[in-house]
């Protein structure tokens, strides 16, 4: 028994040297900390210095401090999932310049500042998803260009900057479902973006319109943006050259059916006029060129007309001329015998 006492104290002290906290385990071969399901409320602290993965989920988080994760600066993967995190401070996550996935799941966040994932390079996946996020930044900070998959569904958004999505170059996934999207100007540089991002082979499941109520349930790639006339025109105007420089890649698209765009998300609440006028360059110009096009058939054809017209008639003065001088020579002997004829 006494033998058995020693190599217990003993495989304890080592697993307080090694640095893993009481209610979690720690995994050496593959540098994970499993600290699910521990009735955490805030970060653990003693975690081991070389783990690579950080498993969290299903605790009762509440805050993260700046701090928290000083003493494991090799994090990749940093599962936060079904927490009670309603905020989280900027500057939370910068000592894990390696981190790659962080999930952030079912936490009660209402908004993200704009520095909250800073100094973060090499990022590639940031799970939002079902939360109460009313708001996203114009950027979630400095180094988070090598995002590939960002997710914010479930959330509580209406509306989310062009130039956030503009700032996340390597995007190849994103998804948008179940927001209470408001599809009017505000969302026009959205659904311009999402059109090119769908191009260049993106993937996204769609934003689907819940207000204004003629558009509500309808996918935002489906609406005309002939319907945004009322937006302000310097909207129109911002967005002209980028509608004139793609216009011709989604005439090739497949993917939603779409629509020419114009607009990067104007004044906000404003809604369709009833006469909307349309504020598309790449109409005006179509419009132009059919007309051309149809002046010119016009003219070709009043030219072939004319053509026809003189060549027939040259045809016909030719064939008169040639059938009537016999005419003339034959009769004239004739003629010239009934004179003679009649003479005593």
């Amino acid at each position: 028994t006494g033998n058995w006492l020693l190599v217990w104290s003993a495989i304890l002290l080592a697993h307080r040297a090694h640095g893993c906290p009481d209610k979690c385990l720690c995994y050496t071969a593959s540098k994970t900390a499993d600290c699910k399901n521990r009735g955490f409320t805030e970060i653990p602290a003693r975690l081991p210095p070389e783990i690579q993965i950080l498993q969290l989920q299903n605790n009762r988080i509440w805050r993260i401090n700046q701090n928290a994760f000083t003493a494991t600066p090799l994090l990749k993967i940093l599962d936060l999932s079904n927490n009670s995190l309603s905020s989280v401070a900027p500057g939370a996550f910068q000592k894990l310049r390696y981190l790659q996935v962080l999930n952030l799941t079912r936490n009660m966040i209402h908004y993200i500042e704009n520095t909250t994932f800073s100094f973060l390079p090499h990022l590639k996946e940031l799970d939002l998803s079902s939360n109460s996020i009313i708001r996203l930044p114009e950027t979630f900070g400095n180094s988070t260009g090598n995002i590939t998959l960002l997710s914010v569904k479930h959330n509580k958004l209406q509306k989310m900057e062009r130039i956030l999505l503009e700032s996340l170059p390597n995007l190849k996934v994103v998804l948008f479902k179940d927001n209470p999207w408001q599809c009017n100007c505000n969302i026009f540089g959205l659904k311009l973006w999402l059109e090119s991002f769908l191009y260049r082979g993106g993937i996204s499941d769609g934003i689907i319109c819940s207000a204004p109520g003629i558009r509500k349930g309808k996918d935002l790639l489906k609406v005309p943006y002939e319907l945004f006339g009322a937006c302000s025109l310097r909207t129109a105007h911002v967005s002209l050259r980028h509608a004139i420089a793609t216009s011709s890649e989604h005439r090739g698209s497949q993917k939603h059916g779409h629509h020419g765009e114009l607009g990067d998300g104007g004044r906000g609440g404003c809604e369709p006029r009833p006469r909307p006028r349309p504020v598309s360059l790449r109409h005006a110009i179509a419009t132009v060129v059919i007309t051309g096009v149809v002046c010119g058939i016009v003219c070709l054809m009043m030219l072939a007309a004319a053509v026809y017209g003189c060549a027939y008639a040259a045809i016909t003065a030719k064939y008169h001329k040639e059938h009537s001088a016999p005419v003339r020579q034959h009769a004239t002997p004739e003629k010239k015998e009934l004179f003679e004829s009649s003479l005593p």
